[in-house]
């Protein structure tokens, strides 16, 4: 019985209160049918030894009875308490464990959540990080009061602008990534340029001071096969160009690949050193 309690709060079957009804009635069911078969098991020599006040039948019967009235009834009042106290548990382990996957400033997943949700992606899907420009400075300059209404309002624009088939979260200080799925790969892109453009389109007001906000967003591509790892160091490499490029743009990985090879154009015309180039910039970038 202990096990399979241990088995109904681990598998979340008292999340909801008519689970914990449907718990109590079965324990008490279980309790009548343990308490009939002692009764049955005890009763017979009881009345052979003639110990009975009663005849066997008699017995037999007001046993059942107060099996059916006592044992089910205190198993079920028993059963009840135990039941809530199990929802209860339940629901403040559910409270915990989206606390510890939640940033608390800005209300998206955190870096946990968000490199497990990468971890199970298996489809097409387009992973960005973003990146608020000049963050230290805005701090700096405003303070950090200010600093967190940026990361709050960069925040509310990203969880509004990415629907529920996206993951976002805040990646730690000024950084943000998005999982972007569900659309052909041009589709997504256009999006995440909307997203880096709308940003830059709405300054914030914070403490009576106008804060003129722009990010810069790196995008790798999800596909089967592809190292999730990778993946994310190239969606960084192709942010880190963005932030070289001048800032507040959107640069994919193949802008970042198409620079890498302009760079070994210029390189010479050593052949061996060319080589030796591409393949290094085939695997940095996963090829």
């Amino acid at each position: 019985m202990r096990n399979w309690m241990s088995l109904q709060a681990d598998f979340g079957d008292f999340q909801y209160r008519r689970h914990v009804y449907v718990f109590a009635l079965k324990m008490s069911f279980l309790a009548v049918i343990f308490s009939g078969v002692i009764i049955a098991l005890t009763i017979p020599p009881l009345g052979f030894l003639g110990l009975l006040p009663v005849t066997l039948s008699q017995a037999i019967g007001f046993g059942a009875i107060f099996s059916w009235l006592v044992g089910g009834t205190v198993s079920g009042m028993l059963s009840l308490a135990t039941g809530f106290t199990m929802h209860e548990l339940t629901l403040s382990r559910a409270k915990f464990e989206k606390l510890s996957r939640t940033d608390t400033l800005s209300g998206l997943l955190n870096r946990r959540a968000f490199t497990e949700a990468l971890d199970r992606i298996e489809g097409d899907a387009s992973l960005v990080i973003f990146d608020v420009d000049r963050f230290k400075a805005i701090n700096d300059r405003f303070g950090h009061a200010c600093g967190d209404a940026v990361i709050t309002a960069v925040s509310a624009v990203l969880i509004t602008a990415f629907d529920e088939s996206s993951v976002v979260a805040r990646l730690g200080g000024e950084e943000f990534g998005v999982i972007v799925s569900g659309e052909p790969l041009e589709k997504r892109l256009e999006r995440i340029q909307v997203v880096q453009a709308d940003i830059a389109g709405r300054p914030l007001v914070a403490d009576g001071n106008h804060i003129a906000i722009t990010i810069s967003g790196g995008v790798a591509d999800l596909i089967p096969g592809r190292n999730k790892q990778q993946v994310y160091a190239s969606a960084d490499r192709a942010l880190y160009l963005a932030k070289a490029l001048g800032r507040n743009r959107v640069v994919h990985e193949r802008e970042g690949l198409h620079h890498a090879w302009h760079g070994l154009a210029e390189a010479g015309p050593d052949a061996e050193g060319r080589r030796q180039g591409s393949d290094n910039v085939m695997q940095a970038y996963g090829i």
